[in-house]
């Protein structure tokens, strides 16, 4: 994850990047995508795609990019980046 941070530009930064490797997380927030479209391309289960913003341990937003039409929430994924997340700030 690290490298990822660094690649991102955010390494030291306020933002942090976690894995889940072993989806211990995606499985306590609800977060599974197990739809069988995505599924039948990535092979495994995996995390919804979303933002969250934690203060202090405490989840204030959860934002998650699916639809019931777009379980990978790949056609309109603004709802968890950058813009949504400074608009919650």
């Amino acid at each position: 994850m690290s490298g990822w941070a660094k690649d991102q530009g955010v390494e030291g930064s306020i933002i942090k990047f976690l894995g889940d490797t072993r989806s211990e997380l995606t499985q306590a927030l609800g977060l599974v995508l197990d739809h069988p479209g995505p599924m039948g391309v990535l092979g495994n289960p995996r995390c919804k795609r979303f933002s969250m913003l934690i203060d202090n341990g405490v989840i204030k937003t959860i934002n998650i990019a699916a639809a019931e039409n777009d379980p990978a929430g790949d056609d309109n994924p603004t709802v968890s980046l950058v813009d949504k997340m400074l608009a919650d700030l």
